[in-house]
């Protein structure tokens, strides 16, 4: 029988794919730290570089990071009007974004082929899809998020990040933003309750809680080591951005001595996605 009061935790990075740097730092978590998943970007430069290393590291669990702001997108601006700019890029405008995609419907199947285009470039890869989440959680937007349940079975999802961060947690671990945490703790609340139950319709699977949302680039090794007695029974996943430049703070937490023995002391299993 399992232990109810077990704490089981992914590790995830975002952005694998992004580029060089970005990659490295991926790997050398993953090989000498806690990392065990990692969510790639199939557009962006490093694209190619975080397949070769994806397949030299198979215990990696590799899933989709799907972009639809601040990238580039799969499909040409032709075939996708509104979605992307003659560059192939998306806007940089989050809010921007969220409201266009919400309130024009025209945006609509260009969405849906943007989408299907990026689960088909990221399984061309042959990579398994170990879990699927978006660039800034862009994922749970109500019109994207609709679009990826209607097309669960297509696609073939089984894994999923609800977004959906503890405040009261937060507040004892770090300090300052509040207006960031408040807000954001706040806004995907309300989004992962409404994804909750059609993810359980279709069997998805996801974590219970994510960390690392209220934390905005600020996943140091002095939050994991504050974070890791905190964890709930259950599935939890930690989540960050691991770099050996713009972001090097987050990777090294994640290969730190400290936390390594921490994990270990206190019992906590280290999964994937798939593992769930």
């Amino acid at each position: 029988m399992a232990n109810p009061e077990r704490r089981r935790l992914i590790v995830n990075a975002d952005d694998f794919g992004l580029s060089h740097p970005v990659n490295q730092a991926v790997i050398r978590a993953h090989r000498e730290g806690i990392l065990t998943t990692a969510s790639l970007m199939v557009n962006e430069p490093g694209f190619e570089e975080a397949i070769r290393l994806a397949k030299d590291n198979p215990g990696l669990g590799v899933g989709l990071h799907l972009t639809l702001l601040h990238g580039h997108s799969a499909l040409s601006a032709e075939r996708i009007p509104g979605v992307a700019n003659s560059r192939g890029e998306f806007s940089n405008s989050p809010v921007g974004v969220g409201m266009d995609y919400f309130f024009k419907r025209s945006l609509r199947e260009p969405l849906r082929a943007e989408i299907h285009a990026q689960f088909e470039k990221f399984r061309a890869t042959g990579l398994p899809l170990d879990h699927v989440n978006g660039h800034l959680h862009l994922h749970l937007h109500p019109v994207i998020f609709k679009i990826l349940m209607e097309d669960a079975n297509k696609l073939g999802i089984r894994h999923m990040r609800l977004t959906r961060d503890c405040l009261a947690r937060s507040r004892r671990m770090s300090k300052g933003h509040w207006f960031y945490r408040i807000s954001h703790a706040a806004i995907f609340e309300g989004l992962s309750s409404r994804a909750r139950k059609p993810l359980t319709e279709r069997k998805i699977k996801h974590a219970g809680i994510t960390f690392g949302l209220l934390q905005d680039s600020r996943v140091d090794e002095d939050y994991v080591l504050k974070l890791l007695p905190e964890l709930p029974p259950g599935d939890s996943e930690l989540y960050s951005h691991p770099s050996l430049d713009k972001f090097k703070h987050e990777f090294d937490a994640l290969i730190s001595p400290r936390v390594k023995e921490r994990v270990s002391e206190l019992g906590i299993e280290l999964i994937r996605y798939q593992d769930l």
